[in-house]
């Protein structure tokens, strides 16, 4: 029995929009959990109401609310509310993708790099056009630092100018690598007990609890690394768009 961990990677056409060229555009299964994650936070944001009690739906939409925007004015100031909508929005996509990527047999967006490199290279030129629009030149005073001596200022503005532009690199890797690699592993462990169970029959299903117990035990991390890794980005994108409002600082 082969265990093939890749496969469930695979980005497969559903159905054919249109051609340009000799290229087809097709609408594909990433496309559609695309669209189920926004429609999941679309219903949790107009079904959760205004109740005075709120409800379930209401409670997990007030507590998303308030946990973003209170990560926003801790890394970002006040000032930084006004990115509120961005952020938000994109730490409930990720979150909200991620979860439903754990469910068995659906497809996990953030596992492919270039959707977290959309994502990534959004906030970059947010960062970017923003800190110019707001403050000229003197936006570039982030690659200076204050106190550096004179001798070493220049091998430090070259540090600080090429971590600048490797920002969307490790801000676009660090979450696909995280669900890349824990779909991956729930994949080999998973297969394991099916392994054990076909060739060995009694025998495999009592040597597959150990991998089995891994399986739930990874499920359960993985449950926790779908939130961590929508939080590590949303973070991220608050302290860069700090950057662009208070430069120098």
């Amino acid at each position: 029995m082969k265990i093939d961990p890749i496969h469930q990677f695979n980005i497969e056409p559903l159905f054919t929009i249109g051609h340009i060229g000799n290229h087809t555009i097709a609408f594909t299964n990433s496309s559609l959990y695309m669209l189920v994650a926004v429609a999941l936070i679309s219903i949790l944001m107009l079904a959760s109401g205004t109740q005075l009690v709120p409800g379930r739906l209401q409670s997990i939409a007030e507590i998303s609310y308030e946990f973003v925007a209170s990560t926003i004015r801790s890394t970002a100031g006040a000032e930084g509310m006004k990115f509120f909508p961005l952020i938000f929005s994109l730490f409930m996509f990720i979150c909200v993708s991620n979860l439903v990527g754990i469910i068995p047999y659906t497809f996990t967006i953030s596992s492919h790099l270039i959707v977290t490199a959309a994502l990534a290279l959004l906030v970059f030129f947010t960062v970017l056009i923003y800190g110019v629009y707001k403050n000229g030149l003197k936006f570039f005073k982030i690659f200076v630092p204050h106190g550096v001596p004179g001798y070493i200022l220049p091998l430090v503005m070259f540090i600080e100018i090429l971590s600048f532009f490797l920002r969307p690199v490790s801000h676009s890797v660090r979450l696909f690598a995280n669900m890349l690699a824990g779909h991956i592993a729930l994949k080999v462990f998973a297969g394991f007990v099916a392994m054990l169970g076909v060739s060995l029959g009694a025998i495999g299903w009592i040597g597959g609890v150990l991998p089995l117990a891994l399986t739930v035990a990874l499920t359960a991390l993985e449950l926790l690394v779908a939130f961590l890794q929508a939080y590590v980005f949303a973070i991220l994108t608050c302290i860069y768009l700090n950057d662009a409002i208070h430069p120098g600082h």
